[in-house]
């Protein structure tokens, strides 16, 4: 009896070890892992390609005012404007373009999404056909008393198109990846009578 219970413990023990030798290896492969390579500058003046997109980055600009495009900002309210050309590079009609741009949490709060407007006629988030580039502005409200920054930097996100995907077998975009940060100085925005639904 007591050669069985030294042998339970002997083994309890060992098992003990074990897997506290295993999650110590698992929290230093887990650090290794979470490491974050730096992404690239991306370069303002030149395209980004994202996959579905095709991006050229035009100006960006802080605005106020309750008539910018048409957007429904609070009266007052402050907002940094991105304005680009989109390209919708694939076959058909799509706006699937909410999650391209990321600003920065320094910039602007990451849980506050931006409206997306068309410019020539103030839509707001309409699809985009293909192969027709657009010139669309992403709009983030500051919070209450914020100051706009100097510059705006936000995170360019690319997917991945898959025929089939591993879920549901069908095809779409996927594996959304950051590419790079794009940093525009902040400058003057466009004449009053251009943003006017």
């Amino acid at each position: 009896m007591l050669e069985d219970a030294r042998s339970r413990l002997k083994a309890l023990l060992v098992a003990g070890i074990g897997t506290a030798a295993a999650i110590a290896v698992a929290g230093v492969m887990g650090a290794f892992g979470a490491r974050h390579e730096l992404l690239s500058v991306l370069a303002p003046a030149s395209p980004i390609e994202t996959g579905q997109w095709l991006l050229r980055p035009l100006k960006a600009y802080a605005a106020e005012g309750e008539n910018l495009y048409g957007v429904p900002l609070k009266p007052g309210a402050k907002a940094l404007v991105l304005e680009l050309e989109m390209t919708n590079r694939t076959a058909k009609s799509t706006k699937d373009y909410f999650d391209v741009l990321q600003a920065n949490r320094a910039t602007v709060d990451p849980a506050t999404k931006p409206f997306i407007v068309l410019t020539r006629d103030s839509t707001l988030s309409p699809e985009l056909h293909p192969g027709m580039p657009e010139r669309m502005a992403y709009i983030w409200q500051l919070p209450d008393g914020a100051a706009p920054p100097a510059s705006l930097e936000v995170t360019v996100i690319r997917e991945t198109y898959k025929q089939r995907d591993n879920l549901h077998g069908l095809p779409g975009w996927f594996n959304p990846t950051p590419i790079g940060t794009l940093k525009l100085p902040i400058g003057s925005g466009p004449d009053i009578a251009d943003i006017r639904p």
